[in-house]
């Protein structure tokens, strides 16, 4: 056992964020300075910051990081990368450098650190990016991330706050990464289901956000630890539209419902749905309960959700089913704005 990362850590991935009902107490009364080139602040809460360099160019910043949720330190290291990097594609840009980030203590072996790093490199290769520098602390919790610059030009810029009614959302991978982690980190998930969630957590998002420039897309996020629910939320109130998921079309990891059904369920779920639920309608006709353990779910290094032109919908999900190595789906649509910002169906 003294060789498993996670035993350092008491929670891990994204399910290890401050849960967002703490964080709006913290951030309600801070004031930002204003500046007329920073055209996506933290108003709407998107993925990166994006700052208007000149006519041709808009300058993406975003920071990421996390204690592990896996043992392996080069797979941490990848997904811990790919994590930070997916807010840039969600942003529609490309990164270009990245300062890591590292809390480790002194007192553990220093190839399990290398290890972690060497796995990031792998992943910051992959996207195009390269390694400017970082910065490290001594931290008996391990944790790992990036900060992330990238650019995009004004015209492909996407934010989360542009839905449309009539627009269908599109999710890029299955969901479920904060019920298997949690089996992980307990011992206890089935090999087949955490072979399952590494491949989706290692994956970019690079090939999904390729895609979305050939089609009429209105709006994307990324979905991490705020889960499903919650960044569905965040789009839909931040485009003044209500959006509707069919529960039965969202893409699942295997074996999470009966882990689920087991009480494997991270405390950011609880977290999640506590704070959201003034703003979500629950229509499910299945398990309420579990079916809302599952839709409020942190993710680490999650899909985009993307809402695209109803008339582009099926043309881009045939093609990502084509040309993606993940699963997705249509998962539902945008509608006028009602009573909440979202409803389960």
């Amino acid at each position: 056992m003294n060789d498993k990362l996670t035993r350092l850590a008491p929670n891990g991935g994204c399910a290890a964020k401050i849960g967002p009902g703490t964080l709006a107490r913290v951030l309600r009364d801070l004031h930002f300075t204003k500046n007329d080139r920073l055209i996506v602040g933290t108003e709407t809460s998107d993925d990166a910051g994006a700052y208007l360099l000149n006519d041709d160019t808009v300058l993406l910043q975003t920071v990421d990081f996390f204690p592990p949720m896996v043992d392996d330190p080069y797979t941490f290291g990848q997904i811990a990368a790919v994590n930070a990097l997916s807010d840039v594609y969600a942003m529609g840009g490309k990164p270009l450098t990245v300062l890591n980030i590292v809390c480790f203590p002194q007192n553990e072996p220093g190839d399990m650190l290398r290890e972690i790093l060497r796995g990031g490199a792998s992943k910051i290769e992959e996207a195009g990016a390269v390694v400017a520098g970082g910065h490290s602390i001594d931290d008996p919790v391990p944790k790992y991330g990036l900060a992330v610059t990238g650019i995009v030009t004004p015209d492909r810029l996407r934010v989360n706050s542009a839905a449309k009614p009539g627009d269908r959302l599109i999710l890029t991978k299955p969901v479920g990464t904060g019920i298997l982690t949690s089996a992980i980190r307990g011992g206890i998930c089935p090999p087949e289901a955490e072979q399952a969630a590494i491949k989706s957590m290692t994956t970019l998002n690079a090939k999904a956000a390729q895609i979305l420039e050939d089609y009429e897309v209105h709006a994307v996020t990324d979905v991490t630890g705020f889960s499903l629910g919650g960044h569905s939320i965040e789009l839909a109130s931040g485009s003044g539209v209500t959006a509707v998921i069919d529960t039965k079309s969202v893409p699942l990891l295997p074996d999470i419902i009966p882990l689920a059904q087991m009480g494997i369920v991270p405390g950011g779920a609880y977290r999640n749905r506590d704070f959201f639920a003034s703003r979500y309608y629950d229509d499910t006709t299945e398990d309420s309960v579990l079916m809302m353990d599952l839709m409020f779910d942190p993710q680490t290094s999650g899909g985009l959700l993307i809402s695209v032109a109803d008339h582009d919908a099926d043309a881009m999900i045939s093609r990502m089913k084509r040309e993606l190595a993940t699963d997705c789906a249509i998962v539902g649509r945008i509608e006028e704005a009602g009573d909440v910002s979202l409803i389960f169906i």
